[in-house]
């Protein structure tokens, strides 16, 4: 796939202070990618170079083949901004705070009403519609602002923590609605500390701490580079299997290395480091069993995004 944001070198210092030092990230059209990273760590500034409300210090940037530097309007055209706060107008009804968006990008009298029906629905807001934007909660409030980050229909949506403060129930649903905009051709871009919720959704992720990348690229394709081996877990009634369970291991084919661990709940345990596949992993297990080891217990430790995040990082603050 082609990029639709790209960025080259940017820095960014307020005064002496660098809130971003020379990131470069490469987003794939139609991804959804998640701009990781703590607090402070400089995903806000990056985000408001993509959307033009801060200019470089150095570097370049584009979004759907536009540069940030000379093309901001087609930039803006381009994109559907959601900052961290809510921006909404709480003393508008829900349907008029839509209305009064499309306005501002000369959509059409005559076509707003239909576009406004249209977002609405989308959102799940449709029976809100007569509703003052202040009665609203604030999952509400976050699904209207991402409304209206969709009138003009822009290809790239940048979203600068859009589940932040959300009860789980809210969390959830925006998360789905992101699922829903990326089956539409949206590309989104979005910036988040909740591991979780960009493990479920994004395609790709660039981990940025202390103003730089840390790395980015597929979630596939960093866990299979940071995790060589898959962890498996054997446990056995007692340390005499466990050890008859080591020498067995020991040296064979895609075993990395093998360890006796703490008993835990009376049973000894055995962890096993294995550069395999899965079908290796069927095959290891079976071969545990042909070889009339008294096997309680084979489990692989699922290695999700937290655990690469606090591999890669260090705990920096800009």
């Amino acid at each position: 796939m082609d990029n639709i944001i790209e960025t080259k070198e940017v820095h960014k210092n307020f005064g002496s202070f660098q809130a971003v030092r020379g990131v470069s990230i490469n987003v794939p059209a139609g991804s959804i990618y998640g701009f990781v990273g703590p607090n402070g760590a400089g995903k806000t500034t990056t985000m408001r170079v993509l959307t033009t409300l801060t200019r470089p210090t150095s570097g370049e940037a584009w979004v759907a083949g536009y540069s940030v530097l000379e093309d901001r309007r087609a930039v803006r055209r381009a994109i559907g901004y959601m900052p961290d706060e809510f921006g909404v107008y709480e003393d508008l009804r829900v349907w008029e705070y839509l209305d009064f968006f499309a306005a501002c990008y000369d959509i059409p009298e005559n076509d707003r009403k239909r576009l406004v029906g249209d977002l609405l629905e989308l959102v799940d807001l449709a029976h809100r519609r007569e509703d003052m934007v202040d009665k609203l909660s604030r999952g509400m409030k976050q699904r209207l602002s991402l409304a209206r980050t969709l009138a003009h229909d822009p290809q790239v949506l940048i979203l600068d923590e859009p589940a932040s403060g959300l009860d789980p129930r809210a969390r959830v649903e925006i998360r789905e609605l992101l699922g829903e905009l990326a089956n539409m051709g949206k590309t989104i871009f979005f910036s988040s500390h909740i591991l979780a919720d960009v493990e479920d959704i994004c395609s790709h992720i660039g981990i940025i701490e202390a103003g730089q990348i840390i790395m980015e690229g597929s979630i596939d394709s960093l866990k299979q580079e940071l995790m060589e081996s898959r962890e498996i877990t054997v446990t056995v009634k007692d340390n005499e299997t466990a050890e008859q369970v080591i020498a067995f291991l020991n040296g064979m084919q895609d075993v990395v290395s093998v360890e006796l661990l703490t008993p835990r709940g009376g049973r000894s345990r055995v962890r096993v480091d294995f550069a395999g596949d899965d079908d290796g992993v069927i095959a290891l297990n079976k071969q545990l069993n042909d070889n009339d080891i008294a096997v309680l217990g084979f489990s692989e430790e699922i290695r999700d995004l937290e655990h690469m995040f606090m591999r890669v990082t260090k705990g920096l603050v800009t």
